[in-house]
């Protein structure tokens, strides 16, 4: 890895500057549900190869000595693995119920900022012999899908371990640049990245000024519009139900077909992923119908991936997309064509190509401008696509893969990650918006039943709730 890109890239430094609000707080938890207690020394000798292929869970964080460019990975001179590995034991058998209060403590607490920003625990003593890895990261080490990329350096494809050669050697440790060459390496490296991305927009542009000036300026009138739509600060919520916002999490887990969710999605002519959107509507249009409040649309953030072939591992290569999405659709048909025509044409945005340098604009304004385009989001959402093979941690068969990804300013963030032939559901809620989480996860349950319905299942949606996630009146 050279110099250049021991910088946060500016997504990267986003989720980093905006924990300064701990509405904010940026941290990933995921929940690897195994059907046996994993070998201890495989355990320890794949996360070891693990951090190895992937140096950046070997490094920490040190801020500019003159605040001009963004904090540097640094190699940790006192890395030590066995800190970051823990290993507890359940008091009595349960299920993943008994371990989601675990997930909670994990999202509501902040890193040693000292130290590389994950931790990884074993979880024994389910029942049936089975047990859990919780794996808590910072979100400035990686995204959804780099998350996936940085576990397939780690688990195996067969119980008995996959052959991956002798241990990677250790990254050798760069010598220290000067303040002024290194923010001289990283401006020159942006500008690199901004122009990377952009440049193939610009050369549209370019063609279009000279073949037809009048639609080459209509294209950059309409990137400027993009830009501000992608910036805009939002001041309310469209909830008159999910409005408050705290520090206190709860968390619960939804499970359902992979296969029943597809073939809703086809049989509407749409896709997986506007199947999952329809749930999540159906869903919070329950919900707040329970509440007694009628809502026409909620406001929510996608993340939308930018990630091309042969980037590196890990890091944030996304763009955040915040636009209104319809509840005031009951049929799960036409909310699925719904869904299709809005998002796609937030994928298509002249601004996409941009969002780096967006995101570089937001680095340099105060923190709180974070908070006024984020906090008064009503729902996040995100659709990650897992292992559609079996996977094995240290002679352990991953049954499940549930993600519980930050909530960032939202009420809510649900997010889906297909394993093997399941979805796997997690959500977790800001309390002060959503102090009835049983509620919730009862109405999108019956959400997601309507949506499987339209492929012809009448699937039972298993619901798992956190002792803690206690219905208040």
């Amino acid at each position: 890895m050279g110099a250049d890109d021991r910088h946060m890239s500016q997504p990267d430094l986003m989720s980093w500057r905006m924990e300064k609000d701990p509405v904010l707080r940026s941290t990933i938890v995921a929940v690897a549900l195994l059907d046996r207690s994993p070998d201890q020394e495989r355990f320890v000798r794949m996360m070891e190869r693990g951090t190895r292929a992937v140096p950046s869970f070997r490094r920490k964080l040190v801020e500019s000595p003159f605040g001009r460019t963004p904090p540097r990975w640094v190699d940790d001179p006192d890395f030590d693995l066995s800190w970051h590995l823990r290993r507890i034991a359940l008091p009595h058998p349960g299920g993943l119920d008994t371990v989601l209060p675990l997930v909670r403590a994990a999202a509501m607490s902040a890193f040693d900022k000292d130290r590389p920003l994950w931790e990884a625990t074993i979880v024994d003593g389910l029942d049936d012999g089975r047990a859990a890895i919780v794996l808590k990261v910072h979100h400035s080490l990686t995204d959804g899908i780099g998350g996936i990329q940085i576990a397939n350096e780690m688990v195996d494809f067969e119980r008995d371990g996959t052959d991956r050669g002798p241990l990677p050697e250790d990254s050798p440790a760069s010598a220290p640049a000067s303040d002024l060459a290194d923010s001289v390496g990283w401006y020159l490296s942006t500008a690199g990245e901004m122009v990377g991305r952009g440049v193939p927009w610009l050369v549209r542009s370019g063609l279009r000024s000279v073949t037809n000036p009048v639609a080459a300026l209509r294209s950059v009138v309409d990137t400027a519009r993009s830009t501000a739509r992608f910036v805009q600060p939002v001041f309310t919520t469209l909830s008159p139900v999910m409005v408050g916002r705290s520090t206190v999490r709860e968390v619960a887990a939804l499970d359902l077909p992979l296969d029943a969710l597809r073939r809703a999605g086809r049989a509407a002519d749409s896709s997986l992923n506007d199947a999952f959107l329809a749930g999540i509507l159906l869903g919070l249009r329950h919900y707040h119908s329970r509440h007694g409040a009628q809502v026409a649309e909620l406001r929510t953030t996608l993340p939308i991936s930018l990630r091309r072939e042969g980037d590196a591992i890990g890091g944030n290569r996304i763009t955040l997309a915040r636009f209104a999405l319809p509840l005031d659709i009951a049929d799960p048909v036409a909310s699925m064509h719904r869904v299709d025509r809005i998002v796609r044409s937030w994928r298509d945005e002249p601004a996409v190509p941009l969002s780096s340098a967006i995101a570089g604009v937001l680095n340099v304004l105060p923190a709180g401008v974070l908070g006024g385009i984020l906090e008064h989001i009503d729902f996040l959402a995100s659709n990650v696509p897992g292992s559609p093979i079996p996977l094995y941690m240290a002679g352990a068969e991953v049954l499940r893969y549930y993600p519980f990804a930050p909530t960032v300013g939202s009420a809510v963030n649900i997010t889906l990650m297909s394993h093997t032939n399941h979805c796997c559901i997690g959500i977790n809620a800001d309390s002060a918006a959503v102090p009835d989480l049983p509620v919730l996860v009862e109405s999108l349950a019956e959400g997601f039943g309507e949506v499987l319905a339209v492929g012809g299942e009448g699937t039972r949606i298993e619901t798992t709730l956190s002792a803690t996630a206690v219905s208040h009146p």
